[in-house]
């Protein structure tokens, strides 16, 4: 089974925002875990409400990548948060370059997957249009910035994610759809089924 690591936001963690906890959905909902039936392991550290890193917090995920070695492939999925918070496209990919240049010190290029995470939609956590606009110019920010660096690049705003009515966060057919289309991403990354 090919290990992969996954770094991300809530979406990644796996939370059900329909829960009065804020619970994680179950290993068999959430994309991490569906993985599996594809033959991926997913080392999951999703964070809830994480932004793309910069500090301290930039050091302990490259920590992680660095203590994870060997990996077949790395993803990354953030910037809803920084959208959130009403950063600009442009900030948020300055602050995700200096990310994907850290990987780039411990995980080869090539087995590294920038995902653009899915285009924020109107809902009970989404407001704000200016949030929405910046959400649909972040794929191109990215797509810049795998371009440069080398990586694979993957727009999730194409692939039909569902979200629940927050406006954000996966549904549970979400996550199954993007465990599946990951899943092929990740094939053509590692080489699996040539």
């Amino acid at each position: 089974m090919k290990r992969i690591l996954c770094f991300g936001d809530s979406n990644t963690w796996g939370y059900d925002s329909r829960s009065f906890f804020g619970e994680q959905y179950p290993s068999d909902i959430r994309w991490t875990g569906l993985l599996r039936q594809s033959g991926y392991e997913a080392v999951n550290y999703g964070q809830n409400g994480m932004c793309v890193p910069e500090g301290a917090a930039l050091g302990w995920v490259l920590n992680l990548a660095k203590n994870n070695r060997p990996a077949d492939a790395v993803t990354v999925m953030l910037g809803s948060n920084d959208l959130l918070r009403m950063d600009r496209a442009e900030e948020i990919g300055a602050r995700m370059e200096n990310l994907i240049k850290g990987l780039k010190k411990y995980i080869s290029s090539e087995t590294i997957l920038l995902i653009a995470p899915p285009v924020l939609k109107p809902g009970i956590w989404v407001s704000d249009e200016k949030a929405i606009v910046e959400s649909q110019r972040l794929a191109e920010v990215y797509r810049g910035i795998a371009d440069k660096e080398q990586t694979a690049f993957a727009d999730v705003s194409k692939w039909g994610i569902e979200v629940l009515s927050d406006g954000v966060h996966f549904s549970p057919s979400g996550h199954a759809v993007f465990a599946e289309t990951l899943a092929g991403k990740l094939d053509a990354i590692t080489g699996e089924g040539e």
